[in-house]
């Protein structure tokens, strides 16, 4: 009884963290795509049919399914695919563009995550001029209020979203259980829709159409938008509950959909599909619906924050990005995180965008082609780790499916002129960030002036024997144990600073998402210890607390500041973001009032 409220519970709350954005994809998707198709009988089938299969394909069979095989310690996403797959590498080169592959996912995630508030909050919001006495509702009224729910969204972030989340999940429930009942109830005016389920009627239409069927791909892919979230959750909630709810979530798109089909059929006037639906058969309970349906775009936007929260932790935490400042908003759960500078850039990128379309179909040509990118980098890995793994059969239905995200992709290619670029332009600040921060720490670590390991030992225990020492325990931060860089050679030898008892602490990442440990490993000399913090990349540690249950009270704690002198722009770019994140000592939030930063000057 308690494993099915538990399991009950679970599915609940995957509604509201999970399928947020492809559940309130029906709000725009038929809408936009009969805006450069004829609404004639045959269009309306065969694009409900491709709808069906590319939900059955893209979501059901690359994420639900075969996605959600590849995990580690059931975790997945980008970074867990491509750590899978660079761990079954040998290849220094094989391994570093599977690294450029991630980072390009990982860029592309969050070009796709600044539109999708934009496109849902603003569709949801235009539902008003159906209205009565709000029919010539100025354009400018809609994008402000558009705006000002992204603002009020984006600044409630930092208080933490523990206590709505709870609400999430309910509201949802209620949101899919109105897509079915409208979907059914205009089905019964037009019952021969259901013939869509049938593949015939999309290879048909493909056929038929030619080029501008090929085109209407990149607007029909809406459909399948927020598909990645369901491989990228897996760790906030297990695979179970989320391939249980998928089924019912499954069941409602499509029943949804092939109401708004039928309504077309009946309706083919009709310009905003799924409202004009609703006010047809419910015109009492339109109201309730458009508030429904603006709650469920905003929640769909706050799965879509959080997850750029966990997508750029997992960046900082694997060494790719900067240390940004993270806040914990719980007490209970240290996973509830909050990144000021990552929310607030989210936040000027989607009213930017609102400003610059300003019309939900108008975005929608600047949608999808950031989705499709993702969707083809990730079945691109699948294939490569199925082979890999000697297992063809989904070796080859990964094929198959990432045959049909290139497809998808090359066809959201012709949004690219349309407004499409904005999205590469946006996924493109990250992974130019990446690149250079990644580039930057490797030149700086060889600038370093490091002394081997052997050579200060040798130096230590002279020094040890005949200076005289400080009472009490230091630390000295240290990333390789094997290179002592210049600031400890610097304080011990060259200041004389020497406790009587030193410890040298290293944190390192598993290759594995969970688990923290501490331990001492063999002593280097009298009066020199290593003491190293092993944890999984998705973890959020608390250092202090770590070295308080290995009994380590420490007086003072050293670490490195590096000054970068260089005359190069690229170099003076890698400076800055150095200057303006968090140093390693932030970011792992060593008390304060115990620091000792030792400047090193390095030219680059």
């Amino acid at each position: 009884m308690l494993e099915k409220q538990t399991t009950t519970k679970g599915i609940i709350k995957s509604l509201g963290l999970v399928f947020g954005d492809i559940g309130t994809s029906p709000i725009y998707t038929l809408t936009v795509v009969f805006l450069i198709l004829p609404k004639t009988a045959d269009n309306i089938v065969g694009v409900l049919s491709i709808i069906v299969w590319t939900i059955i394909t893209l979501v059901t069979i690359q994420y639900a399914w075969i996605a959600m095989n590849l995990s580690s310690r059931g975790e997945g996403g980008t970074i867990v695919l491509k750590e899978i797959l660079a761990s079954g590498l040998k290849s220094k080169k094989s391994i570093v563009f599977v690294s450029i592959l991630s980072f390009i996912g990982i860029s592309l995630l969050m070009g796709d995550g600044v539109i999708t508030p934009a496109i849902s909050i603003l569709s949801a919001v235009e539902g008003a001029v159906l209205i009565p006495g709000f029919e010539n509702l100025p354009k400018t009224f809609i994008v402000l209020a558009a705006m000002v729910i992204a603002i009020v969204l984006f600044a409630f972030q930092s208080k933490g979203t523990e206590k709505v989340a709870g609400a999430f999940g309910p509201i949802m429930v209620v949101w899919f259980i109105s897509l079915v009942f409208v979907g059914v109830v205009s089905i019964a005016e037009a019952p021969g829709v259901i013939k869509a389920i049938n593949p015939y009627y999309a290879i048909r239409f493909l056929s038929e159409n030619g080029l501008k069927g090929f085109i209407a791909l990149g607007e029909i892919i809406l459909c399948a938008t927020g598909g990645e979230a369901l491989y990228a959750d897996m760790g906030h909630l297990g695979a179970r509950p989320i391939r249980q709810a998928w089924s019912g979530v499954f069941i409602a798109l499509i029943v949804n959909y092939l109401g708004q089909g039928a309504f077309l059929m009946t309706h083919p006037d009709a310009n905003n599909v799924l409202f004009e639906m609703v006010f047809y058969y419910a015109e009492v309970l339109y109201v309730p619906f458009l508030i429904l349906s603006i709650t469920a775009t905003i929640i769909a936007s706050q799965a879509m924050i959080s997850g750029m929260f966990s997508i750029i932790y997992q960046g900082i935490n694997t060494r790719v990005m900067p240390m940004f400042k993270v806040d914990y908003t719980s007490y209970e759960r240290r996973s509830q995180i909050y990144i000021g500078s990552v929310n607030w850039f989210l936040l000027f990128a989607v009213l930017f965008i609102m400003l610059q379309f300003q019309e939900s179909s108008r975005l929608a040509a600047a949608y999808g082609l950031a989705v499709t990118g993702t969707m083809t980098l990730t079945g691109f890995m699948m294939i490569w780790i199925f082979y890999q793994k000697k297992q063809p059969i989904f070796a080859v239905i990964a094929i198959l499916v990432t045959f049909i995200d290139i497809m998808y992709l090359g066809a959201n290619f012709t949004k690219i002129p349309h407004g499409g670029y904005w999205s590469l332009i946006i996924a493109a600040i990250p992974l130019m960030t990446i690149v250079l921060y990644i580039q930057g720490q490797k030149r700086l670590y060889r600038m370093m002036d490091f002394m081997p390991l052997e050579d200060f030992l040798h130096k230590f225990h002279r020094v040890y024997t005949t200076t005289e020492k400080i009472k009490g325990t230091a630390l000295f931060l240290i990333r390789d144990v094997k290179q002592i860089p210049f600031y400890i050679t610097q304080t011990m030898f060259f200041h004389g600073i020497l406790y009587e008892d030193n410890i040298f602490v290293s944190i390192t990442k598993r290759d594995d998402p969970f688990g923290i440990t501490g331990f001492f490993k063999e002593d280097l000399s009298s009066g020199l210890r290593v003491f190293e913090v092993q944890m999984g990349y998705m973890e959020v540690v608390d250092v202090e607390e770590v070295l308080r249950e290995a009994k380590i009270e420490e007086r003072t704690v050293f670490y490195g500041v590096e000054e970068i002198a260089t005359g190069n722009p690229i170099w003076k770019a890698f400076y800055f973001i150095k200057r303006n994140t968090s140093t390693f000592i932030r970011f792992y939030q060593f008390p304060p009032r115990k620091l000792h930063g030792v400047l090193t000057k390095v030219e680059l």
